[in-house]
C-alpha cells in the first residue's frame, strides 16, 4: 500500500480547511493548515509536503505571492471560486502547478492532487482552455519548424499541456502510460526543464496545444 500523500491545505476560512479533510479520504494526510499567506508560506517549509492546496485570496498577499514563495520548494495548486482569466494566468506565471475550482467535486480534487504531487499540471477543464488561448495569443504566429522535437513528442505535449493524465494521453495516442512518461522525460531533457509546470508555459508558449 502507497503511503498517503501528504497535503497542506492554506485558507483563511476554518469551515473550507474542514470540508477539504474530510474530501480528501485515506489516500491523503493533511500534515499542516494555515489561515494566511505567511502561515502558508511557514507550513510549507516546516513539514515534509507532496503538495499545497492553497485558497487564492488570503490576508497577506493569498495564493499567487505563496506560489512565487515556495512554487520551486512544492507544487502549489491553487482551489478558489475566480474564474477570472487574469487570476488563472497570475496563478501560473507565479509557479503554480495547478487551479481548480471550488466547486470540483472530490474526486476531481483527489485526482488533480495525486497528479500535482507528481509534478503533473492540473486545471478544472474550462480553465485549461482559457488558459491555452490566452497564451497561444500572446506568443503570436511565429513558426515552430526549428523547434528540437518530433512530431510524437509534440502530440504528447500538446496533450499534457491540456492537464491530461499519462493515462488519458496514452488512451488517446494509443501507447502506454509508461512510454507516455518517457516522452515528457525526453521532452524535458531536450528543452532543459526541471519540473512539469514548466512544460505547459513552454508549450503554449510555442502554440503547441
Amino acid at each position: 500500500m502507497s503511503p498517503p500523500i501528504r497535503v497542506v491545505v492554506a485558507d483563511d476560512h476554518p469551515i473550507w480547511r474542514s470540508g477539504i479533510r474530510a474530501d480528501l479520504g485515506d489516500d491523503f494526510e493533511v500534515v499542516a493548515e494555515a489561515e494566511d499567506t505567511n502561515s502558508a508560506v511557514a507550513a510549507v517549509r516546516s513539514v515534509v509536503a507532496d503538495v499545497l492546496l492553497c485558497d487564492l485570496h488570503m490576508p497577506g498577499g493569498g495564493g499567487i505571492a505563496v506560489a512565487q514563495q515556495v512554487g520551486s520548494e512544492v507544487p502549489v495548486v491553487i482551489l478558489t471560486v475566480s474564474e477570472a482569466e487574469r487570476d488563472v494566468l497570475d496563478a501560473v506565471a507565479a509557479g503554480a502547478v495547478g487551479y481548480l475550482l471550488k466547486s470540483a467535486r472530490p474526486e476531481e480534487l483527489r485526482n488533480s492532487l495525486k497528479r500535482a504531487a507528481v509534478g503533473e499540471p492540473v486545471f478544472s477543464p474550462q480553465l485549461a482552455a482559457l488558459l491555452i488561448g490566452e497564451y497561444r495569443r500572446l506568443a503570436g504566429s511565429g513558426s515552430d519548424d526549428a523547434l528540437p522535437l518530433t512530431e510524437r513528442e509534440r502530440e504528447v505535449l500538446a496533450h499534457v499541456a491540456r492537464g491530461q493524465s499519462y493515462r488519458v494521453v496514452g488512451e488517446e495516442l494509443f501507447i502506454s502510460p509508461k512510454t507516455v512518461e518517457n516522452h515528457v522525460r525526453n521532452i524535458m531533457a531536450k528543452l532543459h526543464l526541471s519540473r512539469r509546470h514548466e512544460l505547459v508555459r513552454w508549450a503554449v508558449d510555442h502554440g503547441i496545444t
